[in-house]
């Protein structure tokens, strides 16, 4: 249970600053400013979440990541369920929040829809649409795979890496798509802005849905193959340890051979001189 409060908070916190910032300050890319600024806000919740829920559920705040893991064997089947729902219940919280501060205080929405994805900026075009969502997820979840795998022990530079890398994505996308490479972060914001009479985002929402989940997925069997099987460990060093110490315990009986030695040859020369004594009487 724990693991899912976390992922629902990852993915309400998500929503509500990323989507907020281009609701704030628009998406249009003439606007270099409101473009980067939006592309960094999503980037930056990754970052916070990461360092915040990562040690409780591994951050995931996306169905799509939770796809990857799931396509890698690394997630049970009822566990990634309760992934998605929560993931998807906390971005429909985190559009809640944003419809309640921006209808009360009367601010406007740049974007429309509550930063809704959308075909606007491939015109409409629906394959192109999920082309770029396909694309951008790819890169994006096989980023996560790779600083994630026990492997690499990025250590506590992974969640920068995986923030930056949404940053990456979505300098790209923000004027194709919206940039989603995240199916809750689009559901949350389209079923609000349809409860509140804008149905055009959630016609096409189930792009927003299939090409994350199928760029996953191909994420999950690129590394899988990339990465290859796991080398063995080294043997262990304790066979040459003990041949050293029996080479080092045979070492006194080869510097005493010269002493036992020495004394056969003393015990000879007395010998001999006693016998020439003898002769000479």
């Amino acid at each position: 249970m724990r693991k899912f409060i976390a992922e629902f908070i990852g993915t309400l916190v998500l929503t509500t600053f990323g989507c907020g910032t281009a609701m704030l300050v628009g998406c249009n890319s003439d606007n270099g400013g409101g473009y980067i600024l939006t592309a960094l806000a999503f980037g930056l919740s990754i970052v916070a979440m990461a360092y915040c829920i990562g040690n409780v559920s591994g951050c995931h705040i996306n169905p799509a990541v939770s796809m990857a893991f799931l396509a890698r064997g690394e997630m049970k089947i009822g566990e990634f369920f309760g992934y998605v729902i929560s993931q998807c219940l906390g971005a429909f919280a985190g559009a809640g929040i944003l419809c309640g501060i921006f209808e009360f205080g009367q601010v406007t929405d740049r974007t429309g829809a509550y930063g809704s994805n959308g075909l606007a900026g491939v015109h409409g075009h629906v394959v192109s649409g999920l082309v770029v969502e396909f694309l951008l997820t790819f890169v994006f979840v096989l980023t996560i795979l790779g600083v994630t795998s026990k492997r690499a022990k990025h250590g506590s530079f992974g969640g920068l890496v995986i923030g930056l890398s949404l940053t990456f994505v979505h300098i790209f996308g923000i004027g194709l798509t919206g940039t989603s490479v995240n199916p809750a972060r689009s559901i949350g914001p389209a079923v609000v802005s349809a409860i509140t009479g804008t149905t055009g985002p959630a016609k096409d929402l189930w792009i927003f849905i299939v090409a994350p989940f199928l760029g996953a997925i191909f994420a999950a069997i690129v590394y899988t193959a990339i990465e290859g099987e796991e080398e063995p460990e080294a043997e262990d060093a304790a066979p040459v340890k003990s041949s050293a110490a029996a080479a080092s315990t045979d070492a006194p009986v080869e510097k005493a051979a010269p002493k036992n030695n020495s004394n056969q040859n003393k015990n000879q020369n007395r010998s001999n001189n006693k016998n020439n004594n003898k002769k000479r009487r």
